[in-house]
């Protein structure tokens, strides 16, 4: 991947001073981080810890730097999957909440940042290759239109990237969280079973891990089946091993209500720039997905039809893009140098 990103400082001795740093991804499930020793210099030092094995992100960091006999970075930047509006953060789908300031002092860094994780998502596609991503179907990218992402893994995440002059301005939103639309019979009963439970239906409530674990109740629960997986990992892998009808039917019905969900960004933001999906669900389906119903579904846009049918949409093949984003979120230091 993309990991040896160029900083666009005014020197490299003047960026130096601001070396090194860290880069993080900070999930509801895991953590992961990577070290920049200097100005041009690559990502080392990769990995993912628990997010719950720890207190919160301090005493995360800590272990990683432990681990790897690492000394603490001068700046850091993380992506998480949560908003982010002031210094108070609470995770929506895991139990960390915590001051940044603190959580900076605690650490010992002398700069720290917190970004949406699919802000800082967002902010790497620019800087993909041809070889960290999978086209589905067809459609043309038009240059400097609104690139939209979309991505489900323990939640479902959204964010997107407008041209301002030279640059690339993310989008920070929680786009997850609109309500989910059906176009079947058979999705919208599964979607009142869902409201039975959560009241509201968004969308990550279907389109993420826990969300494709409900999909599969409740569609067992309208066909009178057994629902013997209690894990989402589970039910993909049967779906994609072609080992069990419900669990094929499930998964092609994830694969469908992401295909509006991601057409709806698509015609909202004016996406001609391209579609792109992340999470860690989708890129393990490989060719179950490319099959799946999500491309016809996402062209599936009435009088607008022929114009989502002209918007690529890609399946983000790079394992650590998101790292390559916070790395973008730092570049600020180098402009200031």
């Amino acid at each position: 991947m993309s990991s040896g990103l160029p900083d666009s400082s005014r020197s490299a001795n003047a960026s130096a001073t601001t070396y090194p740093r860290m880069v993080g991804d900070i999930g509801g499930t895991n953590a992961r981080f990577a070290f920049i020793a200097g100005p041009g210099t690559g990502l080392s030092h990769i990995d993912t810890l628990p997010a719950a094995d720890h207190a919160g992100p301090a005493e995360a960091i800590q272990a990683w730097l432990k681990r790897h006999d690492l000394p603490v970075p001068y700046a850091a930047a993380f992506g998480i999957a949560n908003p982010v509006s002031g210094d108070a953060i609470r995770m929506t789908n895991h139990s960390w909440a915590f001051s940044i300031e603190a959580e900076r002092k605690k650490i010992g860094l002398q700069a720290m940042r917190f970004i949406n994780d699919f802000t800082a998502l967002a902010l790497s596609l620019p800087y993909l290759t041809d070889e960290e991503k999978h086209a589905v179907g067809g459609g043309q990218a038009m240059a400097d239109a609104a690139i939209g992402v979309i991505g489900a893994g323990t939640g479902l995440g959204v964010s997107g990237l407008l041209k301002c002059g030279n640059a690339w301005v993310p989008i920070a939103g929680e786009g997850g969280h609109v309500t989910i639309s059906t176009r079947t019979d058979e999705e919208a009963a599964a979607v009142r079973i869902l409201s039975r439970h959560y009241g509201h239906v968004s969308a990550e409530r279907a389109l993420s891990g826990p969300g494709l674990l409900a999909l599969y109740a409740a569609l067992g629960e309208l066909r009178g089946q057994a629902t013997p997986f209690d894990e989402a990992a589970e039910i993909s892998e049967a779906a994609v091993q072609g080992r069990d009808a419900l669990c094929v039917d499930t998964c092609n019905m994830f694969c469908a209500l992401l295909g509006t969900a991601a057409s709806d960004l698509a015609v909202t933001l004016g996406a001609r720039g391209g579609i792109y999906i992340g999470g860690g669900i989708v890129p393990k389906m490989g060719e179950f997905f490319i099959a799946s119903p999500f491309r016809s579904r996402f062209e599936d846009k009435g009088r607008f039809s022929a114009y989502t049918a002209a918007i690529p949409t890609w399946i983000i093949t790079a394992p650590y893009p998101a790292l390559t984003g916070a790395r973008v979120a730092l570049q600020s230091l180098d402009a200031a140098a």
